[in-house]
């Protein structure tokens, strides 16, 4: 090797080390006294070990303005490439705080672009790193285009290959709609920010005082606003979790998940089921004992799960096949369904529609959530979410009705009329428009109004108690052929894995047409 040839190859391994710098010591000191890991370590965790190809990384910004010519680093703040998680291809940007604070101009913004074209023609998802200042004012016009070019693409590119979030610092103003725009979102608490107005702005003009914990904070985000799906503790808690939610997905919308064998026999019984109705009907359980009867053993994944808590919407396997989970949860609000839960349940079902991933539908509703409030928060349109989700999505969708299934709230869970392939009811089912009691005051009104004091409640009980024996079982409903078959509860784990082993060939034919508008 000639002496030039060796002087150039030295030249390119010093860029390279300095790239790997990103900010310098100093700065990578500061990073790891906040409790952060830099943009190179998160991707080392998130990554298989030496899968890491990075791309672009000696990209500079072309600003010379505010003394910007002096300040030109390698990378441009943001480290961006593709790997591999759990052996599977991904792709990944991770914004770099130590240099220029992470902020978005116009060639770092070129650099996430890049990167997401990639990934959508390889048909990979791309997993994004948020720790950044926003948009590098000194830039201007460049760093919003910059925003819009990356907000464009997650639009487009939304349903093609799966799109993950994961915020580990300040995430403010129109950064913050990349994440809204995006599947998933994580975010560690005490480090991850989101708001689109910062504390002092929100001072300045309502004269209201927060910090930026309270104001966007991963409490906030995961309780209050549902903004997030996923909360952790630390940098590498987080990372790993990602790792965990991309298990359960296909890397594009022409695959299907990965089939992990999770040592679980499909004919297991769980005997736990035949008892886990309780005897009186307004008395709560958790469903989540239900899907953890139900499901593979080792595996379920929660999102939004301190959010609406009066639904649950989780990834689980059932014979190692993914699939995803919409149940009612008794414990909160008796299931009902209410605003925030119609969104929630709606976002997950279009994702798992997007991705080949079958639905499984667990149905203990009363119906939706009576109240003044409600009503005025739009209850109409946020609960027709629901309706037509389920009515667009073409998976295989199975229901299971274990206990109350009441009005349009058990249509909305996915009745046969929105599209069920399959139906099946335990023997603690009720099906009806209404509640037992509820129809007697409606039904009965006249033949009780013409009743007083003891005899009227006496009366009243026996109208209620008829019926219930007449509605409030399932056999009604599979009369009619809105049920296709009433099942011990214990074999619920063996008629779903037999449902979808035969839904695997469904084929659904639709009217042509651009999109249809759902109800927003």
């Amino acid at each position: 090797m000639g002496a030039q040839q060796g002087d150039k190859i030295e030249q390119l391994h010093e860029r390279r080390r300095r790239a790997r710098e990103g900010g310098g010591p100093k700065k990578i000191e500061s990073q790891h006294k906040k409790g952060k890991l830099t943009a190179r370590e998160r991707i080392d965790i998130l990554l298989d070990p030496n899968t890491f190809v990075e791309l672009d990384p000696f990209v500079e910004h072309r600003c010379n303005e505010f003394g910007m010519e002096k300040n030109r680093l390698l990378g441009d703040g943001v480290v961006t490439g593709y790997g591999e998680v759990n052996g599977r291809k991904v792709a990944v940007f991770s914004q770099d705080f130590t240099v220029i604070g992470g902020s978005l101009g116009e060639m770092h913004a070129k650099k996430i672009c890049s990167i997401m074209d990639l990934a959508a023609k390889t048909g990979i998802p791309t997993i994004g790193i948020d720790d950044s200042g926003g948009a590098r004012i000194q830039e201007g016009l460049d760093a919003l285009s910059g925003y819009g070019q990356i907000f464009y693409r997650n639009s487009v590119y939304s349903g093609v290959i799966p799109q993950i979030s994961v915020v580990m610092g300040p995430c403010a103003g129109g950064a913050v709609y990349s994440p809204a725009l995006t599947d998933f979102t994580f975010m560690v608490e005490g480090s991850g920010l989101m708001f689109i107005t910062g504390p002092r702005v929100i001072k300045a003009v309502t004269g209201e005082e927060v910090s930026p914990e309270q104001l966007g904070g991963g409490r906030v985000h995961s309780q209050i606003s549902g903004n997030i799906d996923f909360l952790a503790n630390d940098d590498e808690q987080c990372l790993k979790m990602v790792r965990g939610l991309l298990s359960y997905l296909p890397s594009n919308n022409l695959d299907q998940a990965p089939l992990i064998d999770m040592g679980d026999s499909p004919d297991r019984w769980d005997e736990k089921l035949s008892t886990i109705i309780p005897e009186n009907p307004r008395r709560p359980y958790d469903m989540k004992d239900v899907i953890i009867g139900i499901m593979d053993r080792g595996g379920m994944m929660e999102s939004k799960a301190e959010f609406a808590k009066n639904i649950i919407t989780a990834f689980a396997r059932l014979n190692g096949r993914a699939v995803g989970i919409i149940a009612n949860q008794p414990q909160f609000l008796a299931g009902a369904l209410d605003v925030n839960c119609s969104d929630k349940a709606s976002r997950f079902i279009r994702f798992c529609d997007s991705f080949n991933i079958p639905l499984v539908n667990l149905v203990d509703v009363p119906g939706y959530l009576p109240g003044v409030e409600q009503e005025y928060a739009g209850i109409i349109r946020h609960g027709a979410k629901m309706l037509y989700s389920y009515s667009e999505a073409t998976v295989p969708k199975i229901t299971v009705i274990t206990r109350k299934a009441y009005g349009g709230s058990y249509l909305a869970m996915c009745s046969k009329d929105l599209g069920a392939d399959l139906v099946y009811a335990w023997p603690t089912a009720e099906l009806a428009v209404m509640g037992p009691e509820g129809a007697v005051d409606i039904v009965s009104r006249k033949e009780l109004e013409g009743l007083e004091g003891e005899e009227k409640m006496k009366r009243r009980t026996e109208l209620i108690d008829e019926y219930r024996e007449k509605f409030a079982n399932p056999y009604y409903g599979s009369s009619r052929l809105h049920i296709d078959d009433v099942i011990d509860p214990r074999e619920t784990r063996i008629r779903l894995i037999r449902g979808f082993d035969l839904l695997r060939g469904k084929r659904v034919s639709r009217i042509k047409k651009k999109h249809g508008n759902m109800p927003l």
